[in-house]
C-alpha cells in the first residue's frame, strides 16, 4: 500500500475515461518511452483529429499510459500494448491510468571533467546505448530518444560529427532536451501515423 501511494505521489497518476462508439478506434498513436525510463511504458505520440481520445480533451501528447481497462502496460513490448488497445474497439468506455508528461524530456548530466565518460552513444541524433549506472542514465538519458537540444542550442539539423563534438567537449552541467525518436519522426512528417 505504501509503495503504491509513493508511486502515485511521485508520478501523479490520474484516471481518464474516454467515451466512444462500439467499433470505433480510440484514435491514438503510441510509442515506447525508451529504455532507461523510470516508467517503461508507452507514450501517446499523436491523436487522430476528431477521434475519441482528442474529442475527450482529457489526454495530451506525451502522456504515459500505465494501464488501460485495468490491464497494466508497464514493461510490455510496444506491439503487445498496441494489441491490447486494438482489442478495446468494441468497448463504449475506456478507462486509462496515465501519468502526465511533456513530449520533450529535459535531462541533466553532471560531468565534472573530460575524464568522465558521458555513458551513452549517439547515432544521427538518436541515443543508441546507455551505460548502466553512468552519469547519463542518472541524468535521465533514454535509449531510443532523439536529442533536439544541447545546452540551449538546437541540434535538430546538426551533422552527426558536430553533435558528437559538442557532447565530447561538454563539461559541468549538460542540459539536453530529448524526445522519443518515433514521436520526433511523426511530428516532423517523416512517418505517417497509424492510429489504433
Amino acid at each position: 500500500m505504501r509503495k503504491k501511494l509513493l508511486f502515485e505521489t511521485l508520478f501523479l497518476m490520474i484516471q481518464v475515461y474516454i467515451e466512444k462508439q462500439k467499433g470505433e478506434i480510440l484514435g491514438v498513436v503510441i510509442v515506447e518511452s525508451g529504455w532507461g525510463s523510470i516508467l517503461p511504458t508507452v507514450i501517446i505520440a499523436n491523436m487522430m483529429h476528431g477521434g475519441p481520445a482528442e474529442k475527450s480533451g482529457k489526454l495530451n501528447i506525451g502522456d504515459q499510459i500505465m494501464s488501460i481497462n485495468g490491464t497494466s502496460l508497464v514493461g510490455l513490448p510496444l506491439s503487445t500494448c498496441q494489441s491490447i488497445i486494438k482489442g478495446l474497439k468494441n468497448q463504449a468506455q475506456v478507462k486509462l491510468n496515465v501519468v502526465r508528461c511533456p513530449p520533450v524530456t529535459t535531462v541533466l548530466i553532471r560531468r565534472p571533467d573530460l575524464r568522465y565518460q558521458l555513458g551513452f552513444s549517439v547515432q544521427n541524433g538518436i541515443i543508441c546505448s546507455l551505460m548502466r549506472g553512468g552519469i547519463a542514465e542518472r541524468g535521465g538519458v533514454r535509449v531510443g530518444h532523439r536529442i533536439i537540444e544541447i545546452n540551449g542550442q538546437s541540434v535538430v539539423a546538426t551533422p552527426h560529427e558536430k553533435t558528437v563534438h559538442i557532447l565530447s567537449n561538454a563539461v559541468g552541467e549538460i542540459h539536453m532536451k530529448t524526445m522519443p525518436a518515433a514521436m520526433y519522426r511523426l511530428l516532423t512528417a517523416q512517418e505517417q501515423p497509424v492510429y489504433i
